[in-house]
């Protein structure tokens, strides 16, 4: 396989992140971005401002071997579109099925698609972890998008003889990681006191740097080929165990009020926010084995470092 590699959403929390490590192993990287932006040394960047069922890349794909698609109409928690599926659709299942048909006809031997752990669903009944054989159960427009984009590029795969791998991510933490994670850390960080000290729930994240490294295990690996992947840091967590732990990472105490789960529920719900609630307190688990059995991958940063790097 040559070592040239098209990496969309480059200037992203993730993208960004993997267009270094793809340059520091040694990979020729165009990196692809919505509008021009900071991308890291040696990539060589590519402004695509809609991707959708037309966009040409043709441009973009000669002499390239892989293509790690990371850009996507991520999910949000107060969607304004007219009709969510229809406008997640058009970036997340047309725009994906787009890139991958060209990279077929331009030659690509591999196409490598970061999707969601929310193809198989929001929440996990406890000790039964999400696996790659599960039926997939998406519970929003986002995970519905994702998960028609797989079966899609299953089907091109089976036409056209390019190599697939989908990666099912859950959450992902590090440096520059924004939303709920990043506004919990901020909490932690000013000491301020969090009803989240009686939360034994199990969630799986995964650190930045550890889903970085497994994208770059995908681009060569042989056994990669066709194959569906769940990662994490293979140690999940319950919320009070997080809070805990970012506490220590930041080097500040933990201020952690034993609130029951039912109170918090209750409260929530009366605030109009049970789902939000409903992520701190429910499980969600995803089992790693098949990522280390026929791989032999192993989470290179452990969720302590994980934390630390994410907190400072």
């Amino acid at each position: 396989m040559s070592s040239r590699l098209l990496i969309t959403g480059a200037s992203g929390f993730v993208g960004h992140a993997v267009c270094q490590q793809a340059v520091c192993h040694g990979f020729s990287v165009n990196g692809a971005l919505r509008r021009r932006g900071e991308v890291p040394k040696s990539v060589q960047p590519f402004v695509v401002c809609e991707i959708n069922g037309s966009t040409d890349w043709d441009s973009v794909l000669r002499d390239v071997s892989a293509v790690i698609h990371l850009a996507a109409r991520v999910h949000v928690m107060h969607d304004t579109a007219a009709d969510p599926l229809t406008a997640f659709r058009a970036v997340n299942v047309d725009g994906t099925l787009n890139l991958a048909r060209q990279s077929a006809t331009a030659g690509v031997k591999r196409f490598v698609f970061v999707s969601s752990v929310k193809v198989n669903g929001e929440s996990t009944q406890p000790g039964q972890a999400f696996a790659e054989a599960d039926t997939g159960n998406p519970q929003d427009a986002y995970g519905q998008s994702k998960h028609e984009a797989e079966h899609g590029l299953r089907q091109l795969s089976a036409d056209t003889g390019m190599e697939v791998v989908i990666i099912r991510p859950p959450l992902v933490y590090g440096p520059g990681v924004k939303a709920n994670f990043a506004a919990l850390m901020r909490a932690v960080q000013r000491g301020w006191p969090l009803p989240l000290g009686a939360v034994h729930n199990q969630r799986s994240l995964v650190a930045l740097d550890n889903l970085v490294d497994f994208i770059i295990t995908c681009i060569t690996h042989p056994q990669v080929a066709n194959q569906t992947f769940l990662v994490s840091d293979g140690q999940d967590l319950s919320t009070t165990e997080l809070v805990r732990g970012m506490a220590q990472a930041a080097g500040v105490p933990a201020r952690l009020l034993p609130v029951p789960v039912w109170a918090l529920q209750a409260g929530a719900s009366l605030l109009g926010k049970g789902a939000a609630v409903q992520r701190l307190c429910g499980n969600l688990q995803v089992d790693i084995s098949k990522a280390r059995s026929l791989l032999g991958w192993v989470p290179p940063v452990s969720v302590q470092e994980g934390l630390r790097r994410a907190m400072s």
